[in-house]
């Protein structure tokens, strides 16, 4: 089994935030295996749709831990602006991580 990962102090995050990450996404790798699972002992062509249920399902979480990162940068960098120009520069800094990344 893994070591499990050293979680660092910083701003980017909150330690209660990056526990909630971390957890969904291991529920996520679980999925994951699970889907591979599923391929693996494919053996009829109806097989196929659970598999394809089970890898939308994860893409959806993943997608819902996205929205969920998203969201905690966006309450902690904001709620860290010290004035108003610090403000809008985070601001800017998080249109452009959604601009690229979503």
């Amino acid at each position: 089994m893994a070591e499990p990962l050293k979680v660092v102090e910083g701003t980017a995050l909150t330690a209660q935030q990056k526990k909630d990450l971390l957890n969904r996404l291991a529920r996520i790798e679980g999925q994951l295996r699970g889907v591979q699972k599923l391929i693996a002992l494919a053996a009829e062509p109806s097989d196929c749709e659970a598999v394809a249920q089970q890898m939308a399902a994860a893409r959806k979480a993943l997608d819902r831990s996205f929205v969920q990162l998203l969201t905690a940068t966006v309450l902690t960098h904001s709620e860290g602006a010290a004035d108003l120009d610090d403000a809008r520069a985070v601001a800017t800094r998080l249109a452009a991580l959604l601009d690229k990344f979503a």
